[in-house]
């Protein structure tokens, strides 16, 4: 077993690479395109500095930003201007749910966790989604060392594990950040069952 990343630390002494100081291109582009849906609420687990949580919040939602490096949550709180979104800190893999959300957005943490932690993030993401809510999804396929993390998933497999709880929309190569094209893969899924009428 790969010993698992201290992302506080990483955090605390700005060795964060995979930041780019800017959302998800993917995200970008299908907020941009998806203009009828209701602004619901959103959960952006593994939000580090909170880029992709502000695009949403920018594109209306009721954002909340989750991630385990306090460090992480207390900058991307003061650099927000959103009024929209919540950072907290906490793990997503354990964090109770009191409301479930209209939408939940990750950015390559499924490929981030320790592989035999993927059961138990699927559950998480069937807690974290209403019935008849969405989970867009990008994840790494295909990255540069596969030792991770990022820690590379095949096709196969996220739709096996997803599929459980979630009926898949659509599925595309989104536009990536400059080194990662054609690596990555968007996920648009829904939840089973019905909406509450509350």
């Amino acid at each position: 077993m790969n010993r698992p990343v201290d992302w506080e630390a990483c955090y605390a002494c700005a060795d964060t690479p995979w930041d780019k100081g800017s959302p998800a291109p993917g995200l970008t582009d299908f907020l941009q395109a998806q203009t009828g849906h209701r602004r619901g609420r959103v959960l952006v687990p593994g939000c580090g500095l909170g880029h992709d949580a502000k695009e949403w919040a920018r594109h209306g939602f009721q954002v909340t930003g989750l991630d385990l490096s306090p460090t992480a949550v207390r900058q991307a709180s003061r650099s927000s201007r959103e009024g929209k979104v919540l950072f907290q800190a906490g793990d997503f893999l354990q964090q109770p749910v009191a409301q479930p959300f209209d939408w939940m957005f990750e950015h390559t943490l499924f490929c981030a966790i320790q592989p035999e932690l993927r059961g138990a993030y699927v559950e998480a993401a069937a807690r974290a989604v209403r019935p008849g809510g969405h989970l867009l999804a990008i994840h790494y396929l295909n990255p540069k060392d596969p030792a991770g993390p990022p820690f590379g998933v095949a096709r196969e497999e996220v739709v096996k594990r997803f599929g459980e709880s979630f009926n898949l929309l659509a599925e595309w190569v989104p536009r990536s950040f400059p080194g990662r094209e054609n690596r990555e893969r968007l996920f648009w899924w829904k939840r089973h069952g019905k909406p509450s009428r509350k």
